[in-house]
């Protein structure tokens, strides 16, 4: 199921993070909530945590992917022509999402692991 999940909520984060803000406020999509580090931090929670399940023998190629990817955000961001603003915080907020996303995963394989 993480398989499928993955690149479902990868493609997701990053439509919604390339995409010019007024477009997203335009659809009613912007999900500011005031905390776009929380936001950051829950993408990358989901990612980590998906992208660990589905491929576990993996791990190390996820996180480089994932450490990428949140830099490349930041660094598309910072183009004009879409209207965002890259913030260094918000790629850290990215890696620790990351971070407590591959611990959320690790302990749900061990509790998968534990049940009769």
């Amino acid at each position: 199921m993480a398989r499928i999940a993955f690149p479902a909520a990868f493609a997701g984060v990053l439509l919604f993070a390339l995409l010019p803000e007024q477009l997203l406020q335009g659809l009613g999509l912007a999900f500011t909530f005031g905390h776009d580090k929380l936001n950051h931090a829950a993408a990358f929670v989901v990612l980590a945590a998906l992208g660990s399940l589905g491929w576990p023998e993996h791990k190390a190629k996820l996180i480089v992917l994932l450490v990428l990817t949140g830099a490349a955000i930041e660094g598309l961001q910072a183009l004009q022509l879409i209207g965002r603003h890259p913030d260094l915080f918000d790629w850290v907020a990215d890696c620790a999402g990351m971070a407590f996303g591959l611990t959320i995963a690790g302990w749900t394989k061990r509790l998968a692991g534990g049940l009769p």
